[in-house]
């Protein structure tokens, strides 16, 4: 199994960014970035009647606790279910320790009858586009260049860098062990 991107060694940030750049949509509160899949804004995420008429069942939050950003299960109620993220989009966080918790969070809840998500930070483009194309890795076996195409059909995303690199290191593991146990 050879993967395009690794022979030669990894796909360089800046490609990356490349790729990104392409995206010709316009940022809006909130897009379906997969089927019952979305990613939004804070606005979209705190507007509980937009939220009803999506039908979305379950939130996440990946800038919880943050200011701008208030959410718990209390505000949702029983209307939603809750997982808030407390990450900050800067170059020293580290996200990769939420990318497993918060594609299980995803994958379990889009497999619910009538499941559908909400991803969402601050603006929808940064922190939460990160915890999405995880999970598009973890769970539906894209690479980070595949996820990255998908998306951008259906929403202006842009990770940042140390997003991205970490990005790049679970494309990587994932391409290993895919290398070594092609089942996995």
């Amino acid at each position: 199994m050879t993967s395009p991107q690794y022979k030669h060694g990894l796909i360089a940030i800046k490609e990356l960014e490349n790729i990104l750049d392409t995206c010709k949509l316009d940022l809006t509160p909130v897009d379906e970035v997969w089927p019952n899949l979305y990613i939004g804004n804070v606005a979209i995420a705190q507007n509980r009647t937009a939220l009803k008429k999506m039908g979305i069942t379950h939130i996440l939050n990946a800038a919880h606790s943050k200011q701008g950003s208030l959410g718990d299960q209390e505000f949702y109620g029983s209307a939603c279910v809750y997982y808030g993220i407390p990450a900050e989009d800067t170059s020293k966080f580290d996200m990769s320790v939420y990318f497993r918790p918060a594609s299980d969070f995803i994958h379990k809840a889009l497999k619910k009858k009538n499941g559908k998500v909400l991803v969402h930070c601050i603006m929808g483009m940064s922190r939460s586009a990160t915890l999405v194309l995880a999970y598009l890795m973890l769970q539906h076996r894209l690479t980070l260049k595949n996820a990255i195409q998908k998306v951008i059909l259906q929403r202006a995303i842009y990770p940042n860098r140390n997003f991205l690199s970490q990005l790049l290191d679970l494309d990587r593991d994932l391409w290993r062990k895919r290398r070594i146990c092609p089942i996995l």
